[in-house]
């Protein structure tokens, strides 16, 4: 209040000297151009020319009002097409988020269609449609962008990879990815999605090809490499295994090549040396799987190897036994070396020792393998109560890892 009173003091004291002024002198303008002549007081030439700027400025306001109305009005105005471009994207995208593939391939196709960087819509689009198993809509979505922006080649090219993974034609996939490999040979999406191609179609050779330019350009953590890793490995040595056993006959050659091949730190990974070992062991040589798996435990010893070593049949029985009760001074408490020594009693005909050596490991801990094998060992020496109470422990221990289905009811005695 306080401010209007203020101004409307200075509007007044204004007027008041420029009545002083006009009354004081009126002043003299002499405006004269070829034939052209106006004359005419000081004051009247500055209300004059404070008209004619009000009336240019209200000419342009009128005309900008005109503009924006007809803006507003007209369906194919810039404005109003710039609009629908937006509402689309914005509808569409949230469309594929939610998964309305229909409505989603309408609204981002529009929206790529009115904008100047079309990428993201048709990407969206194309995975749209790819949804809804329109595939030939799809590519041509992913055609529409490669001609709209063609710098864009390879993000275009990882897109139609992923959908064609997406539908499993894994082939198309792995061409799409090659080609970009070829011009993006260090790209890491490129390897990465390669990767996972070779891996869906169980190609572990070529997985394991691809091992060393996943580690060089740092495509993968260390843990998720080390574990894909030993996963190929694993998968390539059961493979090779597969081959010895062709036509009916058994060969080792296959699989004993395929562990050459290997690092000698992988060779020392106890994941590893277990699958070979299992595999030596199916093929019928479970005296060199004895061999791989003592040197494996002598090198470090792992609970999986010895628990495995138990289960192999080496040339020198009582020898294997003394082995392993060598590596129990150091592992006293380990369940699984007690059921690995039980079962080497076992096969040295020493049960009263095997019996020792189960029922110790089940005070460190209740396995159902344990359970089994003493429960086995008792009712061969007449023990049929113990023995069905261990089997059904087992059991029951088998049941914590089953899943959780509908039973009939127990039938009463």
């Amino acid at each position: 209040m306080r401010r209007v009173l203020l101004i409307i003091l200075l509007l007044i004291a204004a007027s008041v000297l420029i009545g002083l002024a006009v009354v004081e002198h009126p002043g003299y303008v002499l405006i004269a151009y070829k034939n052209f002549r106006y004359e005419s007081s000081l004051w009247a030439a500055v209300a004059l020319i404070a008209v004619v700027c009000l009336a240019v400025y209200l000419l342009r306001l009128l005309l900008s009002l005109v503009f924006v109305s007809g803006g507003v009005v007209n369906p194919w105005s810039r404005r109003n097409r710039k609009r629908r471009v937006q509402l689309a994207s914005e509808q569409g995208l949230l469309d594929l988020a939610e998964g309305r593939w229909a409505r989603a391939v309408r609204h981002l196709q529009r929206a790529a269609d009115g904008d100047q960087q079309p990428l993201i819509y048709y990407l969206g689009a194309a995975r749209a449609a790819n949804e809804l198993g329109e595939y030939e809509q799809s590519d041509g979505f992913l055609e529409k962008a490669l001609e709209r922006q063609p710098h864009a080649e390879l993000a275009i090219a990882l897109a139609h990879a992923e959908l064609q993974q997406a539908r499993g034609q894994t082939e198309a996939a792995l061409e799409t990815l090659q080609v970009m490999r070829e011009r993006h040979p260090h790209h890491r999406q490129v390897l990465k999605h390669l990767q996972q191609v070779h891996q869906q179609r169980g190609d572990w050779p070529a997985v394991i090809a691809l091992l060393p330019d996943l580690r060089k350009d740092k495509v993968l953590g260390d843990a998720e490499l080390s574990a894909l890793e030993q996963q190929a490995w694993s998968a390539r040595l059961a493979s090779a295994a597969s081959e010895g056993l062709n036509n009916g006959e058994i060969a080792l050659q296959p699989l004993t090549q395929a562990w050459q091949h290997l690092s000698k730190s992988q060779r020392s990974e106890p994941q590893l040396v277990a699958v070979y070992a299992q595999q030596l062991h199916a093929l019928g040589a479970p005296e060199e799987a004895e061999e791989v798996l003592r040197a494996a435990i002598a090198r470090q010893y792992d609970s999986r190897l010895a628990e495995l070593y138990g289960q192999v049949r080496g040339r020198d029985l009582a020898k294997q036994l003394q082995t392993a009760e060598g590596w129990l001074k150091a592992n006293a408490s380990d369940p699984l070396l007690l059921l690995c020594l039980g079962r080497l009693c076992l096969q040295n005909r020493l049960w009263g020792k095997a019996r020792e050596y189960f029922e110790s490991s089940l005070s460190f801990a209740r396995s159902p393998q344990a359970c089994a094998e003493l429960a086995r060992l008792l009712a061969q020496q007449g023990e049929l109560e113990r023995s069905n109470e261990l089997f059904q422990e087992s059991l029951g221990l088998l049941d914590q890892h089953l899943p959780s289905l509908p039973l009939p009811e127990a039938v009463s005695a």
